[in-house]
């Protein structure tokens, strides 16, 4: 591999780029059920598509970047993330940054490019962004925030096409709050007793691992409650509802997966349980959109 791939990959690892599968899907619903909903096609156009994509991609790359750098003395600390890029020395904190910045110039050109609403808001989200490391150093909320940042994307896919908020936007968010609300207290679990010893604030380490699993399931169960709302609220078809349930079978599966005596299998119900329920939505919704559009 030569030295600007390696070094492109290298970026590529730090921010884990291949978990932009989680929130890029309803980011694409939002875009899509406003399209189908306000403009009567399903499809916003080629260039609605392109700059959503491109914000996206450049929140992600923000936040994840951030998130290690500003974590990495506490993952250097943690053996299970001490191998990580800046820890390492593999990525120097001021590669970070830079990679920061021209993320950030991508979100700001993106949200420009869309519309007035979408360039207002875009202040508010890079606080959510930047600031979601620091929440655990002091409130076990910490999970709340981060699903309030992430479920941003499914309703800025609904803003970029309408310039407005409508209830649609406000749902699709509350979904992806409770979903990653969910996921991200599972993830935590692993590190009960690091961040115990460390005075970080997490569910799991505030409340044990067998509480903070139930609340996980609960958080699961209301995300499937508001995924069945939403169809609701936008007037989704049967191709939606059918994806719902599958995505309410996914969800079940991903917690049986971890159990408070056994969390070998985290990161299988994390990554995997969830890219799969996220394909699902994007699924159901682009089937849903064409369903109405073609009837």
């Amino acid at each position: 591999m030569t030295a600007p791939l390696a070094r492109l990959k290298t970026f590529y690892d730090l921010v884990k780029f291949e978990h932009t599968v989680f929130a890029l899907p309803f980011a694409y619903a939002g875009m899509l059920f406003a399209s189908q909903q306000h403009l009567g096609t399903g499809w916003p156009g080629v260039m609605v598509f392109v700059w959503v994509t491109l914000a996206m991609a450049g929140a992600r790359t923000a936040a994840m970047a951030a998130n290690r750098l500003i974590d990495a003395g506490i993952d250097a600390l943690n053996p299970r993330t001490a191998n990580r890029d800046i820890p390492q020395g593999r990525v120097r904190p001021a590669g970070a940054v830079g990679l920061i910045v021209v993320s950030l110039a991508l979100l700001l050109v993106a949200a420009w490019q869309l519309n007035p609403l979408a360039l207002k808001l875009l202040p508010i989200a890079v606080v959510f962004l930047v600031l979601y490391p620091y929440t655990k150093r002091f409130t076990w909320l910490c999970h709340l925030w981060l699903g309030v940042t992430d479920g941003a994307a499914a309703a800025g896919g609904w803003i970029a096409v309408t310039g407005a908020w409508d209830w649609g936007a406000v749902m699709l968010w509350l979904v992806v709050i409770f979903w990653m609300i969910g996921l991200d207290v599972i993830y935590a679990t692993q590190d009960v007793d690091f961040d115990r010893a460390q005075g970080l604030r997490s569910i799991p380490a505030r409340f044990g691992v067998r509480p903070a699993l139930r609340l996980a399931a609960a958080s699961h169960a209301l995300t499937f409650v508001l995924l069945v709302a939403t169809g609701v609220v936008v007037g989704a078809s049967w191709p939606y509802y059918v994806a719902s349930v599958a995505m309410g079978a996914i969800l079940l599966y991903e917690h049986r997966l971890v159990r408070p005596d056994d969390l070998t299998r985290v990161n299988v119900a994390f990554f995997d349980a969830n890219m799969w329920l996220a394909l699902t939505m994007l699924a159901g919704v682009v089937l849903d959109v064409v369903w109405r559009t073609l009837t």
